[in-house]
């Protein structure tokens, strides 16, 4: 019998393992998920903050050095090319059967290329569509169309794309990919730190915690303008964010300003800190801010919050609603601060019966394990199709 080569898989991303993220551990899992496949993979990424590596891991990991804004993220276009077009050399001299792309487009476009020059397959994995994404920012028209532009390149010469929702799928569609290229592998996080079992934050106040991105669309502050109205009859209860992103400056001097010394920012934290906060907490706070076309998004916050047994308030439209509402995961309520407080009250008032309830739907419908696999499976069968 003669034996399968090991298939060779490079995975092109600015974001790995030990950064925290969704799109880290979204690709970490993959990765855990090739390897188990008995897959060849090396990981051609960013140097990590403070030069923090993943440890003894059974794939090559190959670092570069990468600009970062002030927060320390790899946000921007400056800083994206920094990353990009370094690695668009480092592509051209990895030997792989297949690569895997993340966004942003800017990304896709470089393992493009390079995957044309060395004729082999990639995967794009579409946590989301880039230029709908903008949309809901402040960039210039011209800038959005030219992104759309390299969007839709990397999309349709992609031999797959993944995609982390219907939603996303559909929209990745209207590229005009053919529907046999895209499959949905549903987000999810990692049950073996989400969960219930372990510690639980311990705080004088009652809190709501926020954790993760903190960008323009998810529209943050609804929360902080309705501390104000829960104050009014629980006036100890506060607001603790865990992340950063670029709408981190403005909720701070809105805090500042409605309720000041009752909104604590706690930064970027491990994901075992975060879960012991998301136990302890009154309820989890998600929103998707209306209007931005960002309406297909599922916040991974979601899962994150419900796997600790939290309950979840979500304010805002859209399939983040229908997953908290249509599942019994807590409440989903119009992006507005007084429907926003109106829930927060109701957490601190109602006993919470439902954290076993939350954290075995976790388990079962959004495992980041089980995400990795089927992600694997279709990157693995894509390199084994090729001549």
């Amino acid at each position: 019998m003669t034996a399968h080569p090991r298939l060779r898989v490079v995975v092109a991303t600015r974001l790995f393992t030990p950064e925290v993220g969704a799109a880290a551990f979204r690709l970490q899992a993959l990765v855990d998920g090739l390897v188990a496949a008995g897959a060849d993979v090396s990981v051609v990424t960013t140097r990590a903050p403070g030069g923090a590596t993943a440890g003894n891991v059974p794939f090559r990991i190959s670092r570069w050095p990468v600009l970062r804004d002030g927060g320390g993220n790899v946000r921007g276009y400056v800083q994206y090319l920094s990353f990009d077009v370094p690695a668009f050399f480092r592509l051209l001299l990895q030997r792989a059967d297949v690569v895997v792309s993340e966004p942003p487009p800017t990304t896709g476009l470089m393992v493009a290329l390079s995957s044309w020059l060395r004729r082999r397959p990639f995967v794009y994995y579409a946590a989301d569509v880039w230029s709908e994404a903008l949309s809901a920012t402040d960039v210039p028209g011209f800038v959005i169309s030219l992104m759309r532009r390299v969007e839709g390149f990397v999309l349709r010469r992609a031999a797959r794309v993944i995609a982390i929702s219907d939603a996303v799928a559909e929209q990745v569609a209207r590229f005009d990919v053919p529907a046999e290229r895209v499959q949905v592998v549903a987000n999810g996080v990692d049950t073996s730190v989400f969960n219930p079992q372990g510690d639980a934050a311990d705080s004088d106040r009652p809190y709501f915690a926020y954790t993760g991105t903190i960008s323009e669309w998810q529209g943050a502050d609804v929360f902080i303008r309705a501390l104000p109205l829960v104050q009014r009859k629980y006036p100890t209860a506060e607001i603790r964010f865990f992340g950063q992103g670029t709408d981190e400056p403005a909720l701070r001097a809105l805090a500042d300003e409605v309720a000041p010394g009752s909104v604590v920012f706690g930064g970027v934290v491990p994901p075992r800190e975060a879960a012991a906060w998301l136990r302890g907490a009154v309820a989890a706070l998600v929103s998707i801010k209306p209007g931005q076309g960002y309406d297909f998004a599922k916040p991974t916050k979601i899962y994150a919050a419900a796997g600790c047994g939290a309950r979840v308030i979500f304010a805002g439209p859209g399939e983040g609603a229908a997953v908290v509402a249509n599942n019994g995961l807590g409440d989903a309520v119009d992006h507005d601060p007084d429907a926003v407080a109106a829930a927060m009250i109701a957490a601190l008032e109602e006993e919470d019966t439902g954290r076993g309830h939350r954290s075995q739907w976790v388990g079962e419908n959004a495992s980041l394990a089980a995400a990795g696999q089927a992600a694997a499976a279709i990157v693995a069968s894509v390199g084994r199709t090729q001549p």
